[in-house]
């Protein structure tokens, strides 16, 4: 068995600005760990795994090559980058390296997204795979949305006994089914011909047209649309249904809600990364994680769902709720941070507020996602957790509201509502 982690390059996660600025998206911690650590310790716990590839465009920088080592060393497995030379599509990079994937007579592989949470329900996967069908089957993990948000995903619909996917639509613009594609799929050596198929047809149609569009490549090759809306329907492609969590972390706000889903985990996962409370210690809320360099007044009062990371400096009667501190960042005495992303290296003065708007689903519905809101809506920008780049300075007793702060900036009253360049 082996897994391949699709991370991605930098011209994306533009959502995801101004983070993405200091660290690869997937690199961005949630919940105390690197985003993509979440998905290489559930591949890692599989047995028979014997390799890990990262695929994206990303430059190898120190950043990625340090956490590949320390992830090698944590969990004892062999994890590897695989550059793509320009981005081919989730399922173009998965071809162009399939000697890497297949080498050592890999006889099926895991494909995942980086960026989703989730349970990662990849072992009953295999099983449901060894159950359905023949053994070169193809897995797509699916869950269910509401009917309003499914448009947003890829659709399956499947056959309710054999759960084999007859029709994929991605993104449709109107209702298809609420099953939607969950980016985690199971794939034996044999997608390769299916894929190769798809490569061959490009080049084909760009050969004719190449007067038109000299810019295409038939190497971009989407699983989704390509892919699987031809496999449904040919025996080949089933759908495992998950009831446990999921959700995409497509923007800043949604990350915060994937680390209450992984906090929420821990106490089942991982209970020695949640912080109790001691005597002496800071009042503990629901579920929080403080990285043990982190020095935290008595009187702070942390929780539900925060992170607090490496180096981080919280001042006396200090409030955190629903937020991620980043390592180096700094909050003075009586401080008040609600649904805000704090920078790396940040700092925030005495007696001031900083505060965004939840962009959480609802929670009245159980099959409610995310919504991915666009940043800007009627000339206005949407309210959202607020955000504050690296080495943002935010001076005592100002107020800064629902507002996206660029690095390196030193305010010097109070904001709402506003990007500040």
């Amino acid at each position: 068995l082996k897994a391949v982690i699709l991370i991605g390059g930098p011209q994306k996660g533009t959502r995801f600005r101004p983070l993405s600025f200091e660290v690869p998206k997937p690199l961005f911690p949630v919940a105390g760990v690197p985003m993509v650590q979440h998905h290489i310790e559930a591949c890692a716990k599989v047995p028979g795994m014997k390799e890990i590839l990262l695929m994206g465009f990303y430059q190898p920088n120190e950043a990625l090559s340090r956490f590949l080592v320390s992830a090698q060393q944590e969990f004892k497995i062999p994890i590897r980058y695989l550059q793509e030379y320009a981005a081919l599509g989730t399922g173009g990079g998965i071809y162009h390296f399939r000697d890497q994937i297949l080498s050592g007579g890999a006889e099926a592989f895991f494909v995942l997204n980086a960026d989703v949470c989730s349970e990662f329900p990849l072992q009953e996967m295999l099983e449901f795979q060894q159950q359905h069908g023949d053994m070169h089957s193809f897995v797509i993990l699916g869950t269910t949305a509401n009917r309003t948000q499914a448009l947003n995903y890829g659709c399956i619909v499947a056959n309710a006994d054999t759960q084999e996917v007859q029709h994929y639509v991605e993104k449709p613009s109107t209702f298809v089914s609420e099953i939607i594609n969950c980016g985690i799929y199971l794939f034996t050596p044999a997608i390769f011909q299916h894929i190769g198929e798809v490569f061959q047809r490009n080049q084909q149609e760009l050969a004719l047209e190449e007067s038109s569009n000299g810019w295409q490549r038939a190497e971009v090759i989407r699983l989704e649309q390509d892919v699987f809306t031809a496999l449904a329907g040919s025996s080949k492609l089933y759908v495992y249904k998950t009831d446990g969590f999921w959700s995409q972390i497509k923007s800043a706000g949604s990350a915060i809600y994937a680390s209450r889903l992984y906090l929420n985990q821990y106490s089942k996962s991982h209970p020695e990364r949640l912080a109790q409370n001691k005597p002496g210690g800071p009042v503990i809320r629901g579920n929080v994680y403080i990285h043990p360099t982190a020095s935290i007044d008595s009187t702070a009062v942390l929780g539900p769902n925060v992170s607090i990371g490496e180096g981080v400096t919280v001042g006396a009667g200090v409030r955190v709720r629903e937020s991620i501190v980043l390592h180096g960042a700094s909050l003075h005495d009586h401080t008040c941070v609600l649904n805000t992303i704090v920078g790396w290296d940040s700092t925030i003065g005495r007696w001031a507020r900083v505060e965004g708007t939840p962009s959480d689903p609802n929670p009245n519905d159980p099959y409610a996602k995310i919504d991915s809101e666009t940043l800007f809506r009627d000339g206005r920008l949407t309210p959202s957790i607020t955000i504050l780049g690296c080495s943002v300075t935010i001076p005592a007793e100002v107020v800064i509201l629902n507002s996206i702060v660029l690095p390196h900036k030193e305010l010097s009253r109070s904001y709402k509502n506003q990007i500040i360049l």
